[in-house]
């Protein structure tokens, strides 16, 4: 009897870990398309109204109005309809996660404190149910990342939303290291599980562990060089030589004020560039992230204050301040198993939020396309429409910030995308049993 519950027990388990997406992924686009008369938003400049976009070999070919169809182009009318860039989701466990309470589908984390050869490129899975129903709304490129508790927890890999296997997903194999920014909040109630002198002792080893990494990769960096060098491979210090050769982006994920505050201090005596990931109190050293270049991705907007005497707006309005203050900045996500990947749909709303507390409606579009390009460093290829960038495109009936929008058309690299989803086919389901409850059967 227990040998049998046990057998049963595993053939659900893995009925629910070995879940796929039944969206087929598209080959590469053959002929040329054609997207004849909507309203393009380039987000690098103007919108054109009456405009085309011509698609070929993967790239957006022309611009224009009234353009030449060249011989054997699909020719798509959307008139009255709008093309924008496909969104970019700069914070996501996209690929590494698929249902947060069955341990066996999350791979975001490596166990250990210090995993920064753990990378989220193989650990991708294409057939993630998640990734036709976030680009469902727009979302075609994302950027996977380890999570914490790790506080070097390895390098994050970009991704186009479509693909047969992890190598079919890849846009960029490696864009950053990321380190998660230990607390530096103490509770000094006299009721705390855990003594103050005991969470400071706590910060102060985290960081002189983070300082003692940075400081062994270099001497091994060093060990390593010359045709005579004699050392032992360690794939954790090998994976850190590009980040002090300055080839790969440090993402540090801080929130709280003094995080950011010693991060930045932190990122000064080792001479690395980082950029700020999270930032919910950004908005308070805006002056400080200004000073010193250093970009932020706020993830998410839709948030609480960290403290209760912040304004209730303080994560709303984060992004617009930051703006004014002239930072770099772009939008995300939360990124976490719980919410990350979930929510990664509600990319757009996250920016809409910001837009009606004091960011540019502009800027607001711009922080969810042409600004993660730009912090990803892909904006050469992605985030607005211009000739020669990948024609990775969605036709909508209006702003995609707006909830009432609807994605009605996807391109990838030129090829169209099926937006059907998990959530349109149980939409699909319950429309049947609606109309069978309706006509009485």
């Amino acid at each position: 009897m227990h040998r049998k519950f046990s057998a049963v027990l595993a053939a659900l388990l893995v009925g629910v870990t070995a879940h796929a997406s039944d969206s087929i992924p598209v080959a590469k686009p053959g002929k040329p398309v054609l997207l004849r008369g909507a309203t393009v938003h380039t987000v690098s400049g103007a919108d054109l109204p009456a405009t085309d976009v011509l698609m070929r070999d993967g790239k957006i070919a022309a611009i224009g109005a009234k353009l030449a169809a060249p011989a054997g182009v699909t020719v798509v009318d959307v008139s009255g309809k709008h093309v924008y860039p496909g969104l970019i989701s700069a914070v996501s466990g996209m690929g590494l996660t698929e249902h947060g309470s069955v341990r066996g589908s999350v791979d975001l984390a490596e166990t250990g404190a210090l995993n920064p050869n753990a990378r989220a490129q193989p650990a991708l899975n294409p057939d993630s149910d998640h990734i036709p129903v976030s680009r469902a709304n727009g979302i075609l490129t994302a950027l996977s990342v380890p999570m914490g508790p790790s506080l070097l927890a390895g390098t994050s890999t970009l991704i186009r939303m479509d693909g047969w296997t992890w190598e079919d997903l890849t846009l960029r194999a490696a864009v950053a290291l990321h380190i998660y920014w230990p607390s530096m909040a103490v509770n000094r109630d006299p009721g705390a599980a855990i003594a103050a002198t005991a969470q400071e002792r706590a910060i102060a080893d985290n960081l002189r562990r983070l300082r003692d990494a940075f400081a062994t990769a270099r001497a091994y960096a060093k060990a390593r060089e010359g045709a005579a060098a004699r050392t032992d491979f360690d794939s954790r210090w090998e994976a850190m030589l590009p980040v002090l050769r300055g080839e790969r982006a440090v993402f540090v994920h801080a929130d709280e004020r003094k995080q950011i505050e010693a991060a930045v201090a932190w990122a000064q005596a080792e001479k690395v560039k980082i950029t700020i990931v999270g930032a919910t109190e950004a908005w308070k050293v805006a002056d400080l992230l200004k000073a010193h270049d250093i970009p932020v991705i706020v993830s998410p907007v839709l948030t609480l204050p960290l403290r209760r005497e912040d304004p209730y707006d303080a994560s709303y309005a984060n992004p617009g301040k930051l703006s004014a203050a002239g930072v770099r900045f772009c939008i995300a996500n939360d990124g976490s198993a719980e919410m990350g990947t979930m929510s990664d749909r509600n990319l757009p709303y996250q920016a809409a939020k910001a837009a009606a507390y004091g960011l540019p409606p502009a800027e607001a579009l711009k922080s969810v396309t042409l600004y993660p390009a730009q912090l990803l460093g892909v904006a050469a290829e992605l985030g607005s429409i211009e000739v020669g960038k990948r024609a990775t495109v969605i036709v909508t009936t209006g702003d995609p910030l707006e909830v009432t929008t609807q994605v009605e058309q996807a391109y990838i690299d030129g090829a169209r995308i099926d937006l059907s989803s998990r959530h349109t086919r149980l939409r699909d389901k319950y429309e049947k049993k609606y109309e069978q409850l309706k006509s009485g059967r």
